[in-house]
């Protein structure tokens, strides 16, 4: 069986972009909507420059900067069952939102190598400024948070952005080294009107990037980043000289770890032994703390950041050293985060790894039972393995996937007033809690169910079937329509007979890289492997550097 996203054409168009209607402000009603590092600042590696960025002066000559089109408001559903598609606006094959309106923005903000259109200081001054500018237009104080992750780069983005924020009129104050999350929730509940978290999350040390949130601490949606464009068009360069360092605010990082604390709630983690990797990144400045307050022994991994060694082998990427520390110190559990700590991967007592699609399952079967999952139904996307979705019907509960990314997710929970969504990656949201995928407020939030009287993890796991899935990325030089391809389109198609209803194909281009990815799933793993590994082939040779 393939999953294909209902509706994938553009709908109707709705108003033409303006500069006299600022979409940035939030939606009220909610539509739009660490241990520190041993040596030093989080973030700061010895003796390294972090004033300016590689190459030093302005950059990002040729950037393209046409017309952002007209907006669409069209919402496109599928009906109930397995074979439901969430996917709200444009989309792509088997459910990839496209970023037609966008030229800066991906999945999930800007995101590139540091230095490099589009992370070039040009783009990232005139971000903020552009940012500061919509803000004051609207009457508002524009006072911007900013968040950051351990990259060497993300010290003087931090501080182009905070210019970019003070020539537009605003004030920029800086939380330091944090999560997303956290980022999001001190932006939410300490009055700033927008905030800016520099990360890119799961990917190496020389990328980085700036995810956008509006007052109320959500992504902004897609027409929202669409605006923030075109707004930055007619920003001008940033000055000559570097930018100074933005001072760090310590309270909004406590303000973090104080939520952090009532997620848990009066439950005692004490006599709970649970080991952390913390990915070299944002989870080493409040995971750790957040979890012997609660008064777990923890055992830590990966916690000393040098601005380099971010996600490198360690964290959700690789949670197999988590897992077997888990064994090696008799933890009753283990969790891995990424580099800014809005993921979470889990390991079971005996060392068995268990992602966002168990995530879901386990804490929905027990919402359930506790009569907090309303319509009795969890969110995840069209990458979620079907065995989830067979082992929730047993459970009485129904299962929605909407397209890839967290964003996503958290729209149609919106939509359909649902508390718990996420993805097999390990972005869980709980609606209770936060509006956001918080890896660590997971974490906590796992052994909180478990100690009230949830079954044993280890238990959970054996009614959660899983059904052989073969994941590929495959880097290429471009990006065609998929189903309309002559070459690649036919061979998806072939796969997808082949399967019949037994499996499911998904093709789709990275919002945030040059690759495509696959997916092949089916009962037969032989099977599924091979199917994958060809169409990875097929990507390679046609769209590859080498590629016609």
């Amino acid at each position: 069986m393939a999953v294909r996203p209902a509706g994938s054409g553009s709908g109707a168009q709705g108003a033409a972009l303006s500069c006299r209607r600022n979409p940035l402000r939030a939606d009220p009603g909610g539509r739009s909507r660490r241990r520190r590092r041993r040596g030093g600042t989080p973030g700061t590696g010895a003796g390294a420059d972090r004033s300016r960025p590689p190459g030093g002066g302005p950059a990002g000559e040729g950037r393209d900067r046409g017309d952002s089109p007209a907006l669409g408001d069209d919402r496109a559903r599928a009906g109930a069952g397995r074979e439901e598609v969430t996917a709200q606006g444009p989309t792509g094959r088997n459910g990839e939102r496209e970023a037609g309106l966008r030229k800066l923005f991906g999945t999930d903000g800007i995101r590139g190598t540091a230095g490099s259109p589009p992370l070039d200081r040009s783009t990232i001054y005139r971000l903020g400024r552009a940012l500061a500018a919509s803000l004051r237009e609207e009457g508002r104080p524009a006072r911007v948070c900013l968040g950051q992750d351990t990259r060497e780069s993300s010290d003087w983005i931090a501080a182009e952005l905070a210019r970019g924020v003070r020539d537009g009129g605003g004030e920029a104050v800086s939380a330091g080294v944090l999560p997303t999350p956290g980022l999001a929730l001190v932006t939410r509940s300490c009055g700033f009107d927008a905030g800016l978290m520099i990360s890119a999350s799961h990917n190496p040390y020389r990328d980085n990037g700036v995810k956008v949130f509006d007052a109320a601490g959500s992504k902004l949606p897609d027409e929202k980043e669409a605006w923030l464009e075109k707004l930055m068009e007619g920003m001008p360069e940033p000055p000559s000289a570097a930018a100074e360092d933005v001072p760090v605010e310590p309270g909004l990082r406590e303000r973090y770890l104080r939520h952090l604390d009532a997620c848990r709630g009066s439950v005692s983690f004490e006599g709970l032994t649970v080991v952390l990797d913390t990915a070299n990144g944002a989870a080493t400045a409040v995971a750790p703390e957040a979890f012997r307050r609660a008064g777990a022994e923890v055992v830590t991994l990966a916690d000393a950041p040098d601005g380099r060694n971010i996600n490198a082998g360690c964290g959700s990427l690789h949670p197999e050293a988590m897992a077997q520390a888990v064994t090696s110190n008799s933890a009753a559990i283990g969790f891995a985060f990424d580099g800014d700590a809005d993921r979470c991967i889990a390991a079971s007592a005996s060392g068995a790894v268990l992602d966002g699609d168990f995530t879901l399952f386990y804490a929905g079967c027990a919402l359930r039972e506790r009569g907090a999952l309303p319509h009795d139904t969890v969110v995840a996307t069209v990458m979620s393995n079907l065995g989830l979705e067979l082992a929730l019907q047993q459970e009485g509960i129904s299962l929605r996937r909407t397209a890839v990314g967290d964003r996503y997710v958290l729209e149609e929970m919106r939509r359909g007033g649902y508390a718990l969504g996420g993805e097999q990656s390990g972005h869980v949201i709980f609606m209770e809690h936060a509006p956001t995928g918080d890896g660590i407020q997971t974490a906590i939030l796992l052994c909180r169910l478990w100690l009230s009287g949830a079954e044993d993890p280890e238990i959970a796991r054996s009614r959660l079937p899983r059904f052989p899935q073969v994941l590929r990325s495959v880097p290429v030089a471009e990006k065609p329509e998929i189903e309309g391809h002559p070459v690649i389109g036919p061979a998806v198609a072939a796969a997808e007979r082949e399967l019949g209803r037994e499996g499911r194909v998904l093709v789709r281009y990275s919002g945030t890289e040059p690759k495509a990815r696959v997916m092949v799933e089916g009962k037969d793993q032989r099977q599924v492997t091979r199917i994958a590994d060809d169409l990875a082939e097929l990507f390679r040779t046609t769209l590859g550097s080498g590629g016609g």
